[in-house]
């Protein structure tokens, strides 16, 4: 049984801690390997590496962040393949999604960020007080902690380490206690192009994660994560005054009025609300029909979704694999068990028990009320709910009325009733008659429980920044 390591100045080693937990592909429930549960002297073994690489990295130009940059892009392009099958054996994912979802998209991602390096922006410097002229320095943090998910291992990783890297910080970063290997790899290909000490990469759990959060050391931390994840981040990290970028879960509301494109909503909706088996913050798993069209509606999504496939890794005709560990599925369980009897289970609704693994079946439910735990709380599964309203301002209502504040969407053909909507809704991305699609050049990032601070653009960079005004007298 392969044990992990930790990754730090460029090197595999082993963990101080005895502590270790079992990795399981989830695909199969078999266990793949071993991972250590990285202690407070890992953690700040590591930081002291990042800390030391601050007077190279952090000392480099744009021109030369934005070179290594691109060859780490490149020599994982070359990898794309090792890559693939290091994230498939954690997530159980399929293969050709996570080659074209992940991987091209990925490293599409991290030669943008490259980009980014040499386009910060600020202030002309100039003359503001007579007799003085000032500048304005966006200089790196320094040190910065990173934790990030398991739904898309690679990528995740990729919005975290391409701004951080691109502004001239220094990296200590902590996947997901279930998804290690892709991140370790990522940072094995990086090393030839990065000093010692830039990218370093611990084992652990929540707990390792706390020691990330709560270190002296970095200026910034770092979390893509549920909720009550950020929330022990962010009060981790208030004890030193450390930043926090916080992004977190989602509850995306998808308002579908009479005028919509039914059978274009429905296979849409379908497929971003079961693709990667619903465990995506902005997958379309809360929809809201108008009423008049409930019905209709209803039945081109039940055939969408009895029409998903879903299957092992190495298959390439389905949408999406197993749900990612086993205290997730039996989490989906749970809520589809606590349904209240006014909602209705429209097809799916349980564990798929013709394969091992832990998948569950592609779910659509009905006749939720607003204040059901299904339509409140994240589901992270392969769950869609319908609600209906009658009016525009009860969509809007419906669609504001929980904790998030992530990402939506607008189905209508009436150009200006898209445009008011998408004002009213109090969520960081709208999307119109689409969703999901991204790109590298918008930023990505919610409001309320959501989190703050933005992930991709150029301000995704800018977060990994500070400012420094420097005033000279002219006498």
């Amino acid at each position: 049984m392969s044990q992990r390591q930790n990754f730090v100045n460029n090197k595999y080693i082993n963990s101080h801690s005895s502590s270790t937990f079992d990795l399981v592909d989830p695909s199969t429930g078999e266990i793949i390997g071993q991972s250590p549960n990285s202690n407070e002297q890992d953690v700040e073994e590591a930081y002291a590496a990042a800390e030391a690489a601050t007077a190279t990295w952090g000392r480099t130009t744009p021109a030369q962040r934005h070179a290594a940059m691109l060859k780490i892009a490149n020599a994982m392009e070359s990898r794309r393949d090792d890559l693939i099958e290091a994230q498939a054996r954690n997530t159980g994912q399929p293969k050709y999604l996570i080659a074209s979802e992940e991987m091209d998209v990925g490293i599409d991602q991290l030669r943008f960020f490259a980009g980014a390096a040499r386009m910060l922006s600020g202030v002309p410097s100039g003359e503001y007080l007579e007799g003085f002229s000032s500048s304005l320095r966006r200089e790196p943090i320094g040190v910065v902690g990173q934790i990030t998910p398991w739904n898309y291992p690679f990528m995740m990783a990729v919005w975290k380490i391409g701004p951080a890297l691109a502004a001239g910080n220094t990296i200590v970063l902590k996947p997901s206690d279930t998804t290690p290997d892709s991140t370790l790899l990522m940072a094995e290909i990086a090393a030839e192009f990065l000093p010692e000490g830039t990218f370093n990469v611990v084992l652990g759990n929540a707990e390792t994660g706390a020691f990330i959060s709560s270190s002296k050391v970095p200026g910034l931390v770092a979390i893509t994560g549920s909720v009550k994840a950020g929330m022990a981040v962010a009060a981790a990290a208030a004890k030193n005054l450390t930043q926090v970028h916080l992004e977190l879960g989602g509850k995306a509301p998808c308002v579908v009025f009479d005028d919509a494109d039914l059978d274009a909503a429905a296979t849409t909706l379908a497929e971003t609300g079961f693709f990667n088996g619903g465990q995506d913050c902005t997958a379309s798993t809360r929809i809201l029909v108008q009423e008049s069209v409930h019905d209709d509606f209803l039945a081109k999504l039940v055939e969408a979704a009895k029409a998903t496939t879903y299957g092992t890794p190495e298959k390439d005709d389905i949408l999406y694999g197993p749900l990612n560990n086993i205290n997730q599925l039996e989490r989906i369980e749970g809520i589809i068990e606590r349904l209240p009897a006014h909602a209705t289970i429209a097809t799916g609704g349980k564990r798929a028990d013709d394969m091992p693994g832990f998948f569950f079946k592609p779910t659509v439910v009905d006749g939720l009320h607003q204040d059901d735990e299904a339509i409140q709380n994240e589901i992270f599964g392969p769950v869609i709910t319908v609600q209906t309203f009658s009016t525009e301002e009860d969509a809007v209502r419906m669609s504001n009325d929980v904790e998030y504040g992530l990402a939506s969407s607008v189905w209508t053909k009436d150009h200006a009733r898209a445009l008011r909507v998408s004002r009213d809704l109090d969520f960081g991305c709208v999307w119109i008659n689409c969703h999901i699609p991204l790109v590298a050049e918008m930023p990505h990032g919610g409001f309320k429980s959501s989190g703050y601070g933005k992930d991709l653009s150029r301000f995704g960079v800018e977060e990994y920044t500070r400012l420094k005004h420097v005033m000279s007298s002219m006498g």
